[in-house]
């Protein structure tokens, strides 16, 4: 975690002047005293207001930052990490967030407040800085996701996901298989620096090889991964668009909210249109049809993420960045495009 000597180091400034920012003395300027207070913020400063713990010793305990607790999709994977943890003789510390939280600054304080030994990021940002982390001080692995739109050196971190854009291509080719050409996509936002942008990239990738120009009016943004923001944009879609003969869904769970809109404008799947996402959670598998999807393995991911951190903090192993295939449950709901 960050110290005082790193904020000073980063202002380029005296520790002795960041101690008297941070002890609130008077004696520093204005100016100076706004620089030092940003950088404690940027580096996700925690001060350490008991002495002893300089000298307590690290407890056996992994901890674990769920960032969107709400999604169903990480229950599983949370349940893996747990009793991998055990398997491997450590405790974990389970700490759920928002979606729109700072999972690297709720880090650091859980690092500090529980003595851990190191850190697990299940969903998160994908756009870190050197700078981002520099604050967390115990080895961490990003799960579910990794630094794509980032600057952070491969080797201060781990990672484990699958490839979003090569999965987003795979469902679209599928799609384009099947002869769909009018092809939806359902996400949050097509330059969200995170998932959504990547398997938008996929999305693209595939209709281009296939000589289908990008159709901006099928691209549907919901601005965030809620049903309700995903059955909203849906719903409109097949209002503006009765051309469309396919959607495909960034996330299971805004397949299953875009199938009830398809459902109450009438109209059956595949038979009218067809429906294909990524994840796997288990919701999917009671929707009438069943979700054609692409399922990730995610007690998997949860396995291998301990797997990794455990290798680094007993046998110092080096970082690693691990890359899980998806597997396509053919499911009901992606059929052939009539004439």
């Amino acid at each position: 975690m960050a110290t005082i000597k790193d904020i000073a180091a980063y202002c380029h400034v005296a520790v002795s002047t960041v101690s008297r920012v941070l002890n609130d003395h008077p004696d520093v300027s204005a100016d100076t005293r706004r620089k030092v207070l940003n950088a404690a913020r940027i580096l996700h400063y925690v001060p350490n207001n008991a002495a002893r713990d300089l000298v307590l010793p690290q407890s056996d305990t992994i901890g674990l930052v769920v960032r969107g607790a709400e999604n169903p999709f990480f229950t599983p994977i949370i349940r893996a990490v747990e009793k991998s943890c055990g398997a491997k003789g450590y405790a974990m510390a389970l700490h759920q967030i928002p979606v729109g939280a700072d999972e690297v600054g709720e880090g650091a304080e859980l690092v500090q407040s529980k003595r851990l030994k190191g850190l697990i990021l299940l969903g998160g940002r994908y756009d870190y800085t050197r700078e981002d982390v520099i604050a967390l001080g115990v080895p961490f692995v990003c799960c579910t996701y990794t630094n794509h739109f980032g600057d952070l050196d491969p080797a201060a971190f781990s990672s484990v996901s699958i490839d979003d854009e090569g999965e987003g291509y795979r469902a679209t080719t599928l799609l384009i298989e099947h002869g769909h050409a009018k092809i939806a996509i359902l996400l949050d936002s097509k330059d969200d620096r995170s998932i959504s942008e990547r398997r938008y990239r996929g999305y693209c990738k595939a209709l281009s090889e296939a000589g289908i120009a990008i159709d901006e009016g099928l691209v549907c943004e919901t601005v965030d991964f809620s049903m309700s923001a995903a059955f909203e944009r849906a719903t409109r879609l097949l209002a503006e668009r009765p051309d469309v003969t396919a959607i495909f869904a960034v996330a299971d769970t805004m397949a299953i909210a875009a199938m009830k809109a398809i459902a109450n404008a009438g109209l059956s799947i595949p038979q009218d249109i067809s429906v294909i996402a990524i994840d796997g959670i288990e919701m999917s598998l009671y929707t009438v049809p069943t979700l054609t999807t692409l399922v990730q393995p995610q007690a998997m991911i949860g396995e291998k993420t301990v797997e990794i951190l455990v290798d680094v903090l007993d046998n110092a192993a080096p970082s690693s960045h691990v890359r899980l295939e998806t597997t396509l449950r053919p499911g009901g709901t992606v059929g052939r495009v009539h004439p």
